[in-house]
């Protein structure tokens, strides 16, 4: 399978929304946190294929500003994942020339994992290799939000005419302005929803869901997404010419 996606057109951006840890841990009778850990497992195995294969970006959603709504003990097992994974798989991603970067509202995050993430930042910054951002504290609204209040501002001091607003302008105020729109979105899980994740940017997305819950996701299963993915005939709402 390998083989046949390397033939193919390879997506520039996939985003992955990282569901099903905490029903993988129910079903097997272990509590919700172990199945956070078993996810972590399936996305050093994700990033290590995207990167075998020649994708440039990868988005996953690990947070989200409605997650907050969990119980306090697993948000807060959560907010220590990021320290975590860093901790065991930095040396490794620097190694592979991964660059980390992020997307999200950092206000609110617990110093540590800001502590942890900006060390990552700080030392990929200069590697020039697959993309690997994560979503922390990200919600879709909000991102739209807050860019359209960026814009707001400019126009009150008279930086900026109201006629001059267009998407291209309100899309260098995202989070996402130095990095492409994704080709293609990978859900695990059977949930058939974006769950307010990247909507200005998905706007020509190809979505691919699976009920495949995100622990027992694995690289056959991405590579599955790619070819399905290099099969469609995306227009952008033109014609085939």
């Amino acid at each position: 399978m390998l083989k046949l996606v390397q033939e193919g057109e390879i997506p520039v951006h996939v985003a992955v929304i990282m569901d099903g840890n905490g029903r993988w841990a129910e079903r097997r009778g272990l509590p919700r946190i172990a199945g956070h850990k078993a996810g972590m497992e399936t996305l050093r195995e994700i990033i290590g294929c995207a990167d075998e294969i020649g994708i440039k970006i990868m988005t996953f959603f690990a947070f989200s500003t409605e997650n907050w709504k969990r119980p306090s003990w697993e948000v807060s097992f959560l907010m220590h994942l990021p320290e975590e994974y860093l901790q065991k798989e930095l040396t490794t991603l620097i190694k592979k020339n991964v660059v980390i970067k992020t997307i999200g509202d950092f206000a609110n995050l617990p110093k540590h994992t800001v502590r942890a993430v900006s060390n990552a930042l700080k030392l990929t910054s200069n590697n020039t290799g697959l993309i690997v951002n994560f979503a922390l504290n990200y919600g879709g609204r909000a991102e739209i939000v807050e860019a359209a209040r960026h814009v707001a501002r400019k126009v009150a001091r008279d930086e900026l005419s109201p006629d001059a607003i267009n998407a291209e302008l309100l899309a260098a105020h995202l989070y996402t302005r130095d990095i492409p729109d994704p080709d293609l979105l990978i859900r695990p899980s059977g949930e058939l929803r974006i769950s307010n994740f990247l909507l200005w940017q998905m706007a020509y997305t190809e979505l691919w869901f699976t009920k495949i819950l995100w622990p027992d996701f694995k690289k056959e299963d991405f590579l599955r997404a790619i070819l399905n993915f290099q099969k469609r005939e995306r227009r952008f709402g033109g014609i085939k010419k």
